[in-house]
């Protein structure tokens, strides 16, 4: 009578460990394929990317100016610098500035991207308040309504139909500064320069670097509409 032997032959052995090799040899492939591209896309994105979505619309001689706020925080760890040109004097824009906020005249952004990604429910005005024009200095203009975050900014600074300035403090000092600033042209339109001057950067800042800057899009391209609608009425 033959006995069948059930331990696996030297041959079987070699050839499970081969193709388990094969296996994990495989896998490492792909891990280092996607660690590759990952460090690829961040590289496109760190140099090219961010560098386009930080200075959006502004010239370079936006970008090295001395705007109203820049000495707030004077030695910032971040700077980034977007503008748009408005078909309207100043005098029909800053009134729109003057009344953001989330219990007054909202962020005028992206209405989709507020409400549904951010849950932060917001109503963008689209006409002037006059109950909402006697900003000062030191009144705070909350971001999401009746909710304690994103914090709300402080008004640091006010210089009519020209700058509005609003920023956080740490310890008494500026650690921030949202400059939205009016540069008046030649041909009778204005420049928006909008100006982030902040210490707050790396992990969780860069995370969200695009998602500021699609909102802040957004509001530049609000305020136009709203500045230029405004105008094209006084002038009738």
């Amino acid at each position: 009578m033959t006995t069948l032997s059930t331990t696996p032959s030297a041959e079987q052995n070699s050839g499970r460990a081969q193709g388990s090799g094969r296996r994990m040899s495989t896998w490492l492939k792909v891990l280092i394929g996607l660690l590759l591209f990952f460090v690829f896309v961040w590289l496109i994105y760190h140099f090219v990317i961010k560098t386009s979505i930080n200075r959006w619309g502004a010239t370079e001689a936006e970008v090295s100016a001395v705007l109203p706020g820049d000495e707030l925080v004077p030695h910032p760890a971040s700077i980034v610098t977007r503008a748009i040109s408005i078909q309207a004097a100043p005098e029909h824009i800053f009134p729109w500035l003057l009344q953001m906020g989330a219990n007054k005249g909202g962020l005028y952004s992206y209405d989709w991207l507020e409400t549904n990604l951010l849950r932060c429910r917001l109503v963008n005005a689209d006409r002037i308040h006059p109950e909402w024009q006697d900003l000062k200095v030191g009144d705070k203009v909350e971001m999401c309504p009746d909710q304690a975050m994103p914090p709300p900014y402080t008004v640091s600074m006010i210089n009519p139909n020209e700058a509005l300035i609003m920023g956080h403090q740490e310890n008494g000092e500026w650690v921030n500064q949202w400059q939205f600033v009016l540069l008046p042209q030649a041909d009778g339109n204005t420049r928006l320069v909008l100006r982030t001057r902040t210490n707050s950067v790396g992990g969780f800042w860069d995370i969200i670097h695009p998602g500021v800057f699609i909102m802040e899009r957004g509001m530049l391209l609000g305020v136009k509409e709203r500045a230029e609608s405004l105008a094209a009425i006084n002038r009738q």
